[in-house]
């Protein structure tokens, strides 16, 4: 009986002593665990103390339970022993945790390092015995293998700075400031400003609060914020911080309109932590966090994580866990898997002689299973409950992240980012992202700056070489300042600007334009307003806003008066050629009218006026004085030479036509000339000043000097010119050629001496006058919108009225030189006027070819006729024809017909043979009464042709 008790009590404590085991030593696991599994030692790290601490572990317990009870890891060999230790947040206790477990645990792996200074020490530790390091942490020792041993199980860093610098873009802030603290920000901050430089914005200003800040810490920290001019903010800094900082940001006014504020995640945990104090004084604020799937897998796990959490922790405000519990829940899933694959491998840490050191740590060694154990779990790929689980480059790959707004008591999601399609309002699509409403309750997007509070621009004033430009006295006063303040009092903020003038003692200028801009480039101003020209070489230093002014730089000439009037000023309105071709068609036209007229009247000399017949009759001297004089008297339309041929009137037709139109040209021309001055310039171009040897002024310390120099200008040959006054003076005296200088003081100086001078010559590309500003000053685009606003609205053309005046003083180019005609310009009118010649000229000389063939051709036929006989005619004794007398003398009867005329329609002509009164021969026609015409004489003996009077 007693044995038996002793027996009993023996096994219950075995069996108590088996449970406790098992408990412990599996943190959590299933006790009495099946005795085939092997047992693989699994170090866990935390600070149990902390809120990350209790969520973690609550995670690893759940992850550890759910594992070995699903069916489908029942048959697994394996079974991870987990040894917790609470090292709190000390990287010191942390480090010898790490000590203890290796040395005296020899576990496989060590996870849960929460800090990244933890993690600094454990890196260290894993690398020297070949154990991989699991941190949760958001920062590690290295990155991207350097540590192979260190495998960071949370956020992509790189891919969330690419997904901030995305949302920068999206609203094109061109400037943004960082605030951090110490979690992490070594990787993250070097990632997100490669980040934003991809995507042209630069990070004007970091500031970086320790973890121990105070609130004075934290208010100078906002009052640096406040100096400069970016109002875009990117926030990483503990839960614990950021609360103080956005609490102390709201009351100082720096959550209201204006502002942008993005957190990178870890801070966003803060609503899951704190709940509604951290709502109320980050209204408006986007918030990046990696996303999550929310399937109904991870809303039973939650409801889970929230039972078994709030039993072990009452009171507690958090919900849920966050996104890094999620990872801590897949990597024990990962670590148990991975566990599998490797197998058992008994335990081989030795103390290696080699590494015999005074310190626990340099007793370390490697271990060849640990190894096995990093690699297949860095080869672990599947579905967790927050989403693919995969390792990539020491570190788990995230995917997507989730952009949050945060409005009243809700958090809005308002759109994604992917790798692929960068932000977007859906993960399956491209589109904008949803309204975000902004700091102030506003829904129109911030401009990104804001002036700074207290900030007056300090903006420098030069002594222009034109006073109408820019001048100071006592106040800033020209063109330039009114342009300046107008667009100024046009902007949407107040801009208190204290004017200095840049002058030396006795006025002039304290130095260049250049080292005027230089100035502002080391920020002895904050501007330059004045007749600054927009230069490649000095937008190395500031910005400029867009030029104001016309742009490019011209030469000022004198002009003369190129019309001299001389005795022959006469000729001057048709050029040599034009004369030439007019007397040409003078003498030609007359030829023409001759020819026609003068055989006309010969063939028809019996049937003209005496006055008509010594129109172009006579001797040959005569008939020549004749021909010109009838010609030039068309020029006046003077002539009175009757003419009876229809060509030859058709041909002076024409050509009075072509009189009237040289005529009148001439008239106009002349008078131009005698009555108009033409101003035209001295000099057209510099190459011919330089080949003249001449002397080029300059305004004086002007870029322009240099522009002479590069167009091989001597040094000798420039003349430094400081005013308008001593221009006037240099040119008139002819101490210098030309003036070059930009237009715009040209145009000035023209206002007053427009008669005198004149702008010639190419005009070589420059731009205007432009505000000069530091560089990367958001008042560059808003004060170039300005100027673009007042050219729109018809503002800016009023402003150079009151400059320039009202008159506006026009080129006098070469093209003005000469308004002489040509004969091209009249080559139509010639051209008519000569083919009509032509064609009238050959008509006529082929209607008397013709007339004299046709005679020939009656002449052959009656004396093929006469010779034959005809029973018809009658033949008197002296064997002549006759016909009988009808008292015909003769004479030609009145009423003949035309000279020349000829009819296509007479009747055939019978030919009864009489003799005449004259002795003559003469067809006759019977019954009717006969008219004689004289046609020709020819062959042997003279034949009239009488035809039949057609008005019979």
């Amino acid at each position: 009986m007693h044995r038996s008790m002793t027996a009993a009590a023996l096994l219950a404590v075995l069996l108590l002593f088996a449970g406790t085991y098992g408990i412990v030593g599996q943190g959590g696991g299933a006790a009495g665990a099946p005795q085939r599994q092997q047992l693989v030692d699994v170090g866990v790290i935390l600070d149990r103390k902390t809120w990350v601490g209790d969520m973690s572990w609550t995670c690893i317990e759940l992850a550890m339970e759910e594992f070995y009870a699903n069916p489908c890891h029942a048959n697994y060999s394996t079974r991870l022993k987990l040894h917790l230790r609470d090292t709190g947040s000390g990287a010191v206790s942390a480090a010898a945790a790490g000590v203890d477990l290796l040395k005296n645990v020899h576990v496989r792996a060590i996870i849960g390092p929460q800090t990244s200074t933890q993690a600094k020490f454990l890196g260290l530790l894993g690398n020297k015995s070949s154990v991989p390091i699991i941190s949760f942490s958001p920062g590690g020792p290295s990155r991207s293998g350097l540590n192979p041993y260190f495998i960071r199980m949370a956020w992509n860093d790189s891919s969330q700075a690419q997904a901030i610098s995305s949302i920068v873009q999206r609203y094109n802030y061109r400037e943004v400031i960082l605030v951090y603290g110490d979690g992490g920000s070594n990787i993250f901050i070097p990632d997100l400003v490669d980040a934003l430089r991809q995507v042209d914005t630069r990070v004007s200003y970091r500031c970086k609060i320790q973890p121990s800040a105070k609130v004075d810490d934290i208010m100078r920290a906002l009052s640096s914020l406040r100096d400069h001019w970016a109002s875009v903010f990117i926030v990483r800094l503990s839960n614990t911080l950021a609360l103080k900082f956005f609490q102390l940001a709201k009351d100082e006014g720096m959550m209201g309109p204006g502002f942008v504020w993005i957190t990178a995640y870890g801070l966003t945990d803060i609503f899951d932590v704190v709940g509604s104090p951290a709502l109320d004084v980050m209204q408006g604020v986007l918030e990046v966090k990696p996303h999550v799937q929310d399937t109904m897998e991870l809303q039973s796990f939650r409801r889970r994580w929230r039972n078994k959490y709030r039993s072990e922790n009452s009171g507690t405000s958090l919900s849920e866990p966050t996104v890094s519990g999620l990872y801590v829940y897949d990597t024990i899933w990962a670590l148990a898997l991975a566990a599998e694959v490797a197998g058992f491998v008994n335990s081989d840490f030795r103390v290696s002689i080699t590494n015999n050191g005074p310190t626990d740590f340099d007793r370390i060694d490697t271990s060849k299973a640990a190894k096995k154990l990093r690699d297949s779990l860095l080869n672990v790929n599947f579905p967790g409950i927050s989403g693919r689980f995969q390792i990539k480059d020491m570190q788990l790959v995230s995917a997507s992240y989730t952009i949050v707004n945060i409005v009243g008591q809700k958090r809005r999601v308002v759109g994604f980012w992917t790798p692929g399609s960068g932000i977007s309002s859906s993960l399956n699509m491209t589109a904008d992202l949803h309204t975000i409403i902004w700091p102030g309750d506003k829904d129109t997007p911030p401009r990104g700056w804001l002036f700074p509070r207290n900030k007056t621009l300090n903006i420098a004033v030069p002594k222009g070489g034109y006073g109408e430009f820019v001048r100071y006295e006592n106040v800033p006063k020209g063109f330039c300042i009114d342009v300046f303040q107008e667009v100024v009092a046009a902007l949407p903020y107040k801009v208190p600007c204290n004017y200095l003038p840049f002058e030396a003692g006795r006025g002039d200028n304290n130095g260049t334009y250049d080292e005027l801009v230089y100035k502002v480039y080391l920020k002895e101003f904050d501007a330059v307003v004045g007749d600054i020209t927009i230069l490649a070489n000095r937008s190395l230093y500031v910005d400029f806003t867009l030029p104001y002014t016309e742009s490019g730089v011209r030469m000022l000439v004198p002009v003369l008066d190129r019309r001299k009037k001389t005795p022959w000023t006469f000729l001057n309105p048709l050029k040599t050629d034009l004369w030439l071709g007019t007397g040409a068609f003078i003498v030609f036209t007359g030829f023409v009218v001759w020819y026609i007229e003068h055989r006309t009247k010969k063939e028809s000399r019996g049937s003209v006026s005496q006055n008509d017949e010594a129109n172009f009759k006579g001797p040959l001297v005569t008939q020549i004085g004749k021909v010109f004089y009838f010609s030039f008297s068309t020029l006046v339309f003077a002539h009175k030479e009757g003419m009876t041929n229809n060509l030859s009137r058709t041909v002076v037709m024409v050509w009075l036509f072509v009189v009237l139109i040289v005529q009148q040209s001439y008239t106009a021309s002349l008078s131009s000339i005698l009555t108009v001055e033409q101003l035209q310039p001295t000099v057209t171009s510099l190459e011919e000043v330089i080949s003249k040897g001449s002397h080029v002024g300059y305004p004086s310390g002007s870029f322009v000097h240099g522009l002479l120099r590069s167009l091989k200008i001597h040094e000798s040959k420039m003349v430094a010119i400081d005013s308008a006054e001593e221009v006037h003076e240099a040119l008139s005296t002819g101490k210098v050629a030309v003036i070059v200088d930009e237009i715009p003081y040209l145009k000035l100086f023209l206002k007053n001496y427009c008669d005198n001078y004149t702008m010639v010559g190419p005009t070589y590309k420059f731009d205007g006058f432009g505000f000069a500003f530091p560089r990367g000053s958001p008042l560059t685009a808003d004060i170039s919108r300005g100027i673009l606003k007042l050219e729109s609205n018809g503002r800016m053309v009023e402003l150079q009225k009151a400059l320039y005046g009202d008159k506006s003083c026009p080129d006098k180019d070469d093209s003005q030189t000469s308004s002489s005609l040509t004969l091209r310009s009249f080559q139509g009118l010639f051209s008519i006027s000569g083919v009509c010649s032509v064609l009238a000229l050959t008509l006529h000389a082929v209607r008397n070819i013709n007339r004299s063939l046709w005679r020939r051709w009656l002449a052959i036929v009656w004396k093929l006729f006469h010779r034959g006989g005809s029973p018809s005619n009658t033949t008197p004794d002296n064997g002549e024809p006759t016909m009988p007398d009808n008292g015909d003398t003769g004479s030609s009867p009145e009423g003949e017909g035309t000279p020349g005329s000829e009819h296509s329609d007479a009747e055939p002509l019978s030919f009864p043979l009489t003799r005449g009164h004259s002795g003559r021969h003469v067809f006759s026609r019977s019954g009717r009464s006969l008219r004689r015409r004289q046609i020709e004489s020819e062959l042997h003996g003279e034949f009239i042709v009488l035809e039949a009077d057609r008005s019979l």
